[in-house]
């Protein structure tokens, strides 16, 4: 049989800001909202850390076609 693997892009149809957290969320099939939650309560827990790694996720994740 054919293993399909699954990638991570930065979503074109579930896109707020970049289409990173609706990316994320299609790619682990769970509600984008959950996602974006999760990146504010995150984003404010860690000082901001997870703001830069918002930041480098645009640059690194290709988006999708």
């Amino acid at each position: 049989g054919s293993i399909s693997m699954k990638k991570l892009y930065r979503s074109r149809t579930n896109s707020v800001l970049f289409g990173i957290c609706g990316g994320i969320a299609e790619y682990f099939n769970i509600d984008a909202t959950v996602v974006r939650v999760a990146t504010v309560v995150l984003g404010v827990l860690s000082g901001g850390t997870i703001v830069l790694a918002y930041i480098l996720c645009l640059f690194i994740m290709p988006k999708a076609q």
